[in-house]
């Protein structure tokens, strides 16, 4: 009785201490492994938030990639030990993500092109923007999609796809503005007259700036009027003030000192051939 249990003994006991060994060794591999993911997640997060040039969002996200991916090939190194053939999981992995990346198609484009724009950063949080056929403030960018508040306090809601692939313009990345506006005056009106009236109002205007100069200059001649060309220079957070504050002040300057602004008009000259 006793040799047959010593023999039973000795013929599970390399299988057992294989096993064993094996556990121990899977379990060293996922303590290594969630240490060395959970390491390289933190020192990516760490390079995005040490270089303020840097977007943080684009770096959690890249953290969190590398993470599942090393967790990914943790996991396939463990079952591996225990003899499992690993071989086809992988491939059935690359056949699944295959299979998800076709149906996310528009998914994927648009996060290719929130990683794009986290990278060169045409814009950031708090620039005014005009990008996709939408104007306002960006108050949030995500791997996703871009949020912009505009002026009557609407959320705007654009997949990160439809601004990459188009015109942006970014009304907040120069700290000076130049602020277009044009003024017409009648053609019997002195110009020098109405170029100082213009001058006197930008003048006293507590947000433009007197350095650059404003540019004051006749554009065009019109059919019925004379147009001037006005451009003052202002720090871009009063950008619309004077936007908006500029044409009724110059409109009531040009009242006072009897300046005409002429509306559109033709000269119809009528040829009496009886006479």
């Amino acid at each position: 009785m006793n040799f047959l249990e010593d023999l039973d003994i000795n013929q599970y006991l390399p299988a057992a201490i294989a096993w064993g060994t094996n556990i121990l060794l899977a379990i060293f591999i996922l303590l290594i492994g969630f240490w060395i993911a959970s390491k390289a997640n933190k020192v990516i997060i760490g390079i995005g938030g040490n270089n303020k040039h840097l977007d943080d969002t684009l770096f959690r996200f890249l953290g969190s990639m590398v993470r599942y991916v090393i967790l990914a090939f943790v996991i396939i190194a463990v079952l591996n030990r225990f003899g499992v053939q690993t071989a086809s999981i992988v491939a059935l992995l690359g056949a699944a993500g295959l299979a998800v990346g076709l149906a996310l198609q528009g998914t994927l484009s648009n996060l290719a092109a929130g990683v794009m724009l986290l990278i060169f950063r045409p814009y950031k949080v708090g620039d005014f923007i005009d990008a996709a056929g939408c104007f306002g403030n960006v108050t949030d960018i995500d791997m996703f999609t871009t949020i912009l508040q505009t002026f009557d306090n609407q959320q705007i809601i654009i997949p990160n796809s439809q601004i990459w692939g188009a015109q942006i313009v970014n009304h907040s990345h120069h700290e000076v503005r130049g602020v277009d506006m044009h003024f017409g005056i009648a053609y019997n009106e002195n110009i020098d007259a109405a170029r100082a009236v213009i001058d006197g109002v930008l003048n006293a205007h507590p947000n433009i700036l007197k350095t650059p100069a404003p540019f004051v200059e006749v554009e065009t001649l019109n059919d019925s009027s004379v147009d001037f060309l006005v451009r003052p220079f202002c720090q871009g957070e009063h950008y619309f003030d004077v936007l908006y504050s500029i044409p009724e002040q110059i409109k009531k300057a040009l009242d006072e000192n009897n300046i005409e602004i002429p509306f559109p008009h033709r000269k119809v000259i009528i040829v009496n051939e009886n006479a």
